[in-house]
């Protein structure tokens, strides 16, 4: 028995491939562009590493996941699962590509949800409150948080390009705080007031302030988004100012952003769960330390993988293929 799990990720897509046992048997990334380009074949990767016909079962994230609400075969997801792809951050056809590879494929699979006002499994506060709260590869790190915790009610922090924080309560996702609302991550972030000017006067779209908002506003750095990461820790490494002020400043804003959720919970939290790029960072900077200054050691705090959300959609197609019918919330429909 093989299972696949699919991260639709800001720099790449990446695959992690278990077995029944949950052991890992390998992770691998490929990038938006070589695969647009068609010098990397999502397929062709996978051939290499296993037999496709060992694949019992694939469990994908895709965009933002707002065209369902329900956890569904491949076959019965029209426009993979998405209302649009417009003002959601840079667009290069990477993603597409690979998942039109997979569904052409014939590999069994199935399309996890993003949380969105559709979502019947959540809040119905925050449904009333925010079209979008979270992409669907925040499910996926959201069930390998609960899978590596066993904590009922805690909060996911997923910061990387950009950051989310997910509220679980009673082990069910109660809501979330999507990247344009809240706390900043490393290219993403809310729109000020400052940012709201500049498009209603017609210098910037959104969705092009959405995708300079994050910690590389404040840091001075304007390039690709795989390569802007990598600047501003290197700048922070050699002690620029602004490097630590931007680091500094999105910390805070994820702290900020963990305890409206802790203060908003009908359940006692059991802990912080941190993971992406960033959030599972211990150079040059420890990410647990910084947060920490704000909670002060009063809540338990796990670091995942920043591989969490592949590992998480593994998890999911294995349970979901022994019969599961519901992950934290979302109901499974075969």
């Amino acid at each position: 028995m093989v299972f696949i799990g699919m991260d639709h990720g800001t720099t790449g897509i990446s695959f992690c491939i278990m077995d029944n046992d949950e052991n890992i048997l390998d992770i691998f990334k490929i990038g938006r562009e070589e695969s647009k380009n068609g010098t990397v074949n999502a397929i062709y990767e996978l051939e290499k590493r296993i037999d496709l016909k060992d694949i019992d079962l694939m469990a994908i994230t895709y965009a933002m996941g707002d065209g369902i609400s329900k956890i569904l075969p491949i076959a019965e997801v029209k426009n993979r699962g998405i209302l649009s792809i417009e003002g959601a951050g840079k667009v290069t056809g990477g993603g597409t590509s690979v998942y039109s590879d997979l569904e052409n494929s014939k590999i069994p699979a199935i399309i996890i949800p993003g949380l969105h006002e559709n979502s019947k499994s959540l809040n119905k506060l925050f449904r009333a409150a925010y079209s979008h709260q979270a992409s669907s590869e925040k499910v996926s790190i959201s069930y390998n948080a609960y899978k590596e915790t066993n904590w009922k009610n805690m909060i996911v922090a997923d910061i990387s390009s950009n950051s989310v924080d997910i509220l679980i309560e009673n082990e069910k996702i109660s809501g979330a705080i999507d990247a344009c609302l809240g706390a900043m991550g490393v290219i993403h972030g809310p729109l000020d007031l400052k940012m709201i000017r500049e498009v209603d006067e017609g210098y910037k779209t959104a969705n092009e302030c959405f995708s300079h908002a994050g910690a590389i506003k404040i840091a001075g750095i304007d390039g690709k988004v795989a390569h802007a990461k990598k600047e501003l820790l290197d700048n922070y490494k050699n002690k620029d100012e602004k490097a630590i002020l931007a680091i500094d400043t999105l910390v805070m804003t994820v702290a900020m952003e963990i305890a409206g959720l802790i203060g908003i919970s009908e359940e006692n939290i059991e802990g912080i769960v941190l993971t992406g790029s960033i959030g599972s960072l211990k150079e040059p900077f420890n990410f647990e330390d910084k947060i920490n200054k704000y909670f002060k050691n009063k809540y338990k705090i796990k670091i995942l993988s920043p591989e969490s959300g592949s590992i998480g959609a593994c998890q999911i197609a294995k349970d979901v293929f022994k019969g599961q019918k519901n992950i934290l919330g979302i109901e499974v429909k075969l």
